[in-house]
């Protein structure tokens, strides 16, 4: 299973490929491992790519300060903008002059955006080829919130030993949605400009 530089499949109303989840293995140390990088990484800046359930795909820029806060820029073609504000997560389509908006908190990428993470209680490892560490999350008790399965690869010099390579976020219906750690993102990259009814 070889992930792409920071492949964001899942999000808004794209959908991507399903992923089986397998048992759980060494859970502790390498869940660990992933909360020591999501607490190490407060901010990041990323290009990605977003496949949808027919394999079309968007490109653009990820900003992201954890916790809450979340920029997808998408490029050319795409008139669309997918923003977290540190509660709410607002997708905004300027084509069509609409914004839908939901609480972070009740979203796959709560895992990805918490300020605290904890995910003994949620979260499993699966398995997966050496060097590379696959991790599902999902709260049993809050099934309607999604799953978020994230993608990292082993790296001594990656914030906490692991290299956020990509995730899918899959939602209660079963659609599925070059890194810099640490570095300055403004805070206006978490504002959108309201859209126009056409």
């Amino acid at each position: 299973m070889a992930f792409p530089t920071l492949s964001a499949r899942a999000l808004a109303p794209l959908a991507g490929i399903a992923l089986i989840a397998g048992p759980a293995t060494a859970a502790t140390g390498d869940l660990a491992k992933v909360e020591a990088h999501l607490n190490a990484a407060q901010s990041m800046t990323a290009n990605f790519v977003q496949t949808d359930s027919k394999n079309r795909q968007l490109t653009g820029t990820l900003s992201l300060k954890r916790p809450g806060r979340i920029r997808f820029e998408y490029g050319r073609g795409a008139n669309m903008l997918l923003v977290g504000n540190g509660k709410t997560l607002t997708f905004v389509d300027y084509e069509v002059g609409q914004k839908s908006s939901w609480a972070i908190a009740k979203s796959p990428l709560s895992v990805l955006l918490s300020g605290n993470p904890n995910l003994e209680r949620i979260a499993r490892v699966l398995p997966s080829e050496e060097g590379i560490l696959v991790v599902r999350a999902r709260d049993a008790r809050r099934p309607e919130f999604g799953t978020l399965i994230l993608g990292f690869i082993r790296s001594p010099a990656a914030p906490g030993g692991l290299l956020l390579q990509g995730w899918t976020a899959i939602d209660a219906q079963n659609k599925r949605t070059n890194q810099r750690y640490n570095v300055a993102v403004p805070e206006n990259a978490f504002t959108f400009r309201e859209p126009t009814k056409r």
